[in-house]
């Protein structure tokens, strides 16, 4: 019977979302969603509750909700330790140097030969073998962290910038060159805005991986802050109620920060019709 309510009960959440997905109405894309997210968590305090699950197995929202406000010095410490030392100074320093590569292999042919397959190579490197020489080389802070986010977003963005830079048709290259532009002329002003597109898909992509690579790497070595430390400390006093309130964190730091690049990708390709309507 209990089992039945719930279902009764999302099946309801269903269709109201279905609904609504219907309408026109300004709010209507950040409704749908936050009104799905509350259902999940209604559901699942209720699962809880009705089938007596241990809070060892899966603690409910409101726990979760009440020790993440009792620890949040803890979780601000860990957060800092993590996304801002960790993995936005290694998502800043791949996509750079990504972004510097591909420009160097794109006007090398001996590059576009020899860096490549090296790049796909570094790609296909398993991050829980890379992570462990990371600490040994640069150390248990946050530096070993980023580099293993480093070598994570490397090459997604590589290759969506090179993507980019092919993107102007032969037409417009050979506009450029009766205009007497060179290279360097040519890559300013119509190459790099015509990638700019997918440069951003590369760094939204990147977004997402900085903070995982920097939380597993935190796995391998790290001092005592950080969200993977936390993790793996709350692992063995089972504190599931802590592990999830950590995840909640890294999943709204990822989502906020993947949203400010695609707020940013808007503002600086208005032009691309993906960016209409």
């Amino acid at each position: 019977m209990m089992a039945l309510e719930l279902i009764a009960l999302w099946l309801a959440a269903w269709a109201g979302n279905a609904w609504l997905a219907k309408q026109r109405f300004a709010g209507l894309r950040y409704i749908v969603p936050a009104l799905f997210g509350v259902t999940v968590l209604v559901i699942w305090q209720l699962a809880v509750q009705r089938f007596a699950i241990s809070a060892a197995i899966l603690p409910p929202p409101s726990a979760i909700f009440a020790r993440a406000m009792g620890s949040l010095p803890v979780l601000w410490g860990d957060f800092v330790q993590t996304f801002l030392r960790g993995a936005l100074t290694g998502y800043v320093i791949g996509c750079m140097a990504a972004v510097i590569v591909a420009v160097l292999i794109d006007r090398s042919a001996f590059l576009q030969a020899g860096l490549l397959p090296i790049g796909n190579f570094a790609a296909a490197l398993p991050i829980v073998g890379v992570a462990p020489i990371m600490v040994m080389w640069f150390g248990f802070d946050w530096q070993s962290k980023a580099a293993v986010v480093v070598i994570m977003v490397f090459f997604p963005m590589l290759v969506n910038t090179m993507a980019g830079l092919r993107a102007s048709d032969a037409m417009q290259r050979d506009l450029m060159a009766t205009y007497s532009a060179g290279y360097w002329t040519s890559l300013l002003k119509l190459r790099l805005p015509a990638a700019m597109p997918f440069m951003f898909n590369g760094l939204k992509i990147c977004s997402t991986l900085a903070p995982i690579g920097a939380i597993v790497a935190e796995f391998f070595g790290s001092p005592t802050q950080g969200m993977g430390f936390r993790i793996n400390a709350e692992i063995g006093r089972t504190g599931l109620d802590m592990i999830w309130a950590t995840i909640a964190v890294a999943a709204l730091a990822g989502s906020g920060f993947y949203g400010l690049v695609a707020l940013i990708e808007k503002r600086v390709t208005f032009w691309h019709p993906s960016q209409r309507g």
